[in-house]
């Protein structure tokens, strides 16, 4: 072989093992990088969390978010992470599937995989309490919690395993034991302590309270597509969540949610992602966009966008508020 094909040879195979090298890196951390004289400084990324196509359209149609040149999205593990800017604030958004274990697993795929300060979720929620929150308004809890676990009491049957179904029929034909059941904690794991059996999973209390100030005179959509809210939107501040994997539409249970842990509103996500982030010591904050009332009418298509809509308003002026963290030099 002539020195000229040796060199050729070797001139592509260093080609074909640099670009092997680059495509693992770019996987491995899709993250913006800056190169400087001294160091490398790479970019914490914020993650947005959301669970529905009606929540990815509301971030589309805002036109808001730009995807990374080089690396738009990563996918992993059946999910696809999306890499790029919203309102030029570095992001990550993964749109999860409904249901506790589908987010949980996605929140901690994304915070394993990726450099990420932080969480922020927003998703659709139902209200219980319509007094205080209607469809279109956007829920900002302090505090959200599992409710669809029970431990129950003794039943009056004589045989093990069985139910004596007429004690539960509602609103006749016996008692109904469900108000008292007693809740199930739930345990809570993270690194640096011992875990510990608890019930409410408290938003992380910095962002709640920047929340709080940057939310206060939002301005919500009212209107989409022909279809209008009855009343003018609104941000509530301080209420309590409950999550479980059933959809709440019987008015008997959502007033027992109420009366029982004052919870404001109900959906599949909120404490998976309040577990997880906890579970890494992550910052974390929900915006909940009410699309109906327990017990009430279901929604047409047009106030179930409206409801994703003001959730994604919320927390994308949250996201713009806080400051861009970045890695220490290497």
């Amino acid at each position: 072989m002539s020195r000229i094909n040796l060199a050729a040879l070797l001139v592509v195979g260093l080609l074909l093992v640099t670009a092997k090298q680059s495509t693992q890196m770019s996987l491995r951390n899709p993250t913006a990088e800056i190169e400087t004289s001294n160091c490398k400084v790479a970019f914490l990324r914020l993650g947005l969390v959301l669970t529905s196509d009606n929540n990815e359209k509301a971030l589309k149609d805002s036109g808001l978010f730009e995807p990374d040149s080089e690396n738009p999205h990563v996918d992993i593990a059946g999910r696809r992470f999306h890499v790029g800017t919203l309102n030029k604030t570095p992001i990550m958004y993964v749109k999860t599937g409904t249901h506790s274990v589908n987010v949980a697993t996605a929140v901690q795929t994304l915070l394993l995989k990726f450099p990420i300060s932080g969480i922020i979720f927003f998703g659709s929620s139902g209200s219980l309490d319509k007094d205080i929150l209607m469809p279109g308004d956007v829920a900002v809890p302090k505090a959200v919690a599992f409710t669809g676990v029970w431990e129950w009491k003794k039943f009056r049957s004589e045989n093990k395993g069985k139910l004596v179904f007429g004690d539960f029929n509602y609103p006749e034909n016996g008692e109904n034991l469900l108000g008292t059941a007693e809740h199930q904690k739930i345990d809570l794991f993270s690194t640096s302590e011992e875990p510990k059996e608890v019930f409410w999973l408290p938003i992380t209390s910095s962002w709640y309270e920047a929340a709080t100030e940057e939310l206060k005179d939002l301005e919500l959509k009212k209107c989409h597509s022909g279809t209008c809210l009855p009343g003018t939107p609104k941000v509530v501040f301080g209420s309590k969540a409950s999550t479980s994997d059933f959809y709440v539409k019987n008015k008997a249970y959502g007033d027992f949610l109420l009366e029982k842990f004052n919870a404001k509103t109900a959906d599949s996500a909120s404490a998976s992602v309040a577990l997880t982030s906890l579970s890494n010591e992550k910052l974390f904050v929900v915006f909940q966009g009410v699309s109906n009332v327990a017990g009430g009418k279901s929604s047409n298509s047009g106030i179930s966008y409206l409801a994703s809509y003001n959730a994604f308003l919320a927390a994308t002026k949250f996201i713009n508020s806080i400051p861009t963290p970045r890695l220490a030099c290497e």
